[in-house]
């Protein structure tokens, strides 16, 4: 299971929101970069970085930072946020990452990111599952939709996209702990996807939980910036597992 911290960027620094809710911010660095760093010291391979400036706004507004990380880190880097366009598809892609990551445009507009999947091939996505009482949200997670995470995992993986990730909104934030058996019922009906537990890690308990339900990865925010889980306990969890 790869461990995978998350930078959350609004006005260029590191923050972390409670359930997506941007009236409940907290800030933690101004130096994104630096904190991509640390992580990579450490021994960590990937990292999750969201604009969420861009999520609100529909377009992207860190892409500078992102070129940044990438270009002064191996890290292999995922980015979402804002991104509507073929064109910011391409930005970001330029800039350094990965894959791109999408929400709300897999389940809005699906026929452009049917679109992109054959322009761009379908490991350069990583779409996320934000779900709400079974649900999926929408728009920075203000607005609730009609499709089930089933209907959504079904329809891309259909289309080749075997990268999902999955935040339980209402322990995003919160230190609550996994939404485990969310993700077991995820995995037990779709075996062959990748799926990344996001949201509510607070210890290292937790991400023995996680192991044991089969993701594989986990997408660690709040906790290591609080001090729940250290970068020197990360350190130790990475090269047990190597």
């Amino acid at each position: 299971m790869e461990i995978i911290p998350a930078i959350d960027l609004i006005n260029q620094s590191c923050v972390r929101l409670v359930e997506g809710n941007f009236n409940r911010q907290s800030n933690y660095s101004t130096d994104p970069v630096g904190v991509a760093k640390s992580y990579e010291e450490i021994g960590i391979k990937r990292l999750h970085v969201v604009d969420l400036e861009g999520a609100k706004a529909g377009e992207s507004r860190h892409l500078g930072i992102l070129r940044r990380i990438c270009g002064e880190t191996r890290l292999v880097v995922d980015f979402g946020g804002g991104i509507r366009t073929r064109d910011q598809v391409e930005q970001a892609i330029d800039a350094g990452a990965h894959q791109v990551s999408l929400g709300s445009l897999a389940v809005k507009h699906p026929e452009k990111l049917q679109e992109w999947i054959n322009a761009f091939g379908p490991v350069r996505f990583f779409l996320g599952e934000d779900v709400r009482d079974c649900f999926l949200a929408t728009q920075a997670w203000m607005l609730l939709s009609e499709m089930s995470w089933q209907e959504f995992i079904k329809k891309w993986s259909t289309e080749g996209v075997l990268n999902f990730f999955c935040t339980d909104i209402k322990r995003d934030g919160k230190l609550s702990g996994p939404a485990s058996q969310l993700y077991r019922s995820m995995l037990d009906q779709n075996p062959s996807i990748s799926l990344v537990a996001s949201g509510g890690v607070s210890d290292l308990a937790d991400l023995l939980e996680l192991q044991s339900v089969g993701v594989s990865g986990v997408i660690i925010g709040k906790a290591i910036y609080e001090g729940r889980i250290t970068l020197d306990e990360l350190k130790d969890w990475i090269k047990n597992a190597s």
